[in-house]
């Protein structure tokens, strides 16, 4: 797959072959979906708790009597049915992360990418770097002439003065390309993979 490359300037540099094998295979809706549940059940805290039944203060004696009161029978004020009594079945701390195959993950991020490319919405860059003097106001002003609104950029590696400049502008993102995943391509209106991303994505999906 052959596509335009351009700077950050939006001028022309030149062609860059994409493989077929990562950008322009049939998308998986489902993979997809799956990767991107995985993700964020991955980065759920879990730190949610409740206080059960032995956990909550209070008298551990029978309230009354078993018989006679002509009342329901109760064994523990601490019990959910009265006021401060503990939760059954509460929210606990636990991980809510799982495993996925890494067959699946590939194929999600495949398929991510080549959505993107199918709905005419990935760039290919030439370089994503600038000069350690560089200001956000001037890039600000670069990708307004450029169109970008909501964007994420991957790079074999992040160049620190581009992050820099570009992090306090809304709706910009950066990412090396080890760090590349589904939901965030998917999340971004634009995908933007530098000349070194695509040799980088290469390997890493090889």
């Amino acid at each position: 797959m052959q596509v335009s490359v351009i700077t950050l300037d939006n001028a022309p540099a030149g062609e860059a072959e994409l493989p077929d094998a990562l950008f322009g295979t049939a998308p998986r809706a489902d993979i997809m979906a799956r990767v991107v549940h995985w993700q964020l059940a991955k980065r759920r805290a879990g730190t949610h708790k409740v206080k059960g039944m032995g956990e909550v203060s209070g008298t551990t004696k029978k309230p009354y009597r078993q018989k006679g009161t002509g009342s329901a029978r109760q064994g523990s004020l601490r019990a959910p049915q009265f006021r401060k009594g503990g939760v059954v079945h509460g929210p606990v701390v636990r991980d809510h992360g799982y495993s996925l195959n890494k067959k699946v993950r590939r194929l999600g991020l495949i398929s991510a990418l080549s959505q993107k490319a199918a709905d005419g919405k990935l760039i290919v860059l030439d370089a994503a770097t600038v000069d350690e003097g560089a200001k956000t106001s001037a890039m600000a002003k670069r990708v307004k002439a450029l169109g970008w609104t909501k964007v994420l950029v991957i790079d074999a590696t992040v160049d620190a003065n581009f992050l820099r400049v570009l992090r306090n502008l809304p709706g910009m993102d950066v990412l090396p390309t080890v760090g590349a995943n589904v939901y965030d391509i998917l999340n971004h209106d634009v995908l933007v993979v530098t000349r070194a991303g695509v040799e980088a994505l290469k390997e890493r999906l090889a």
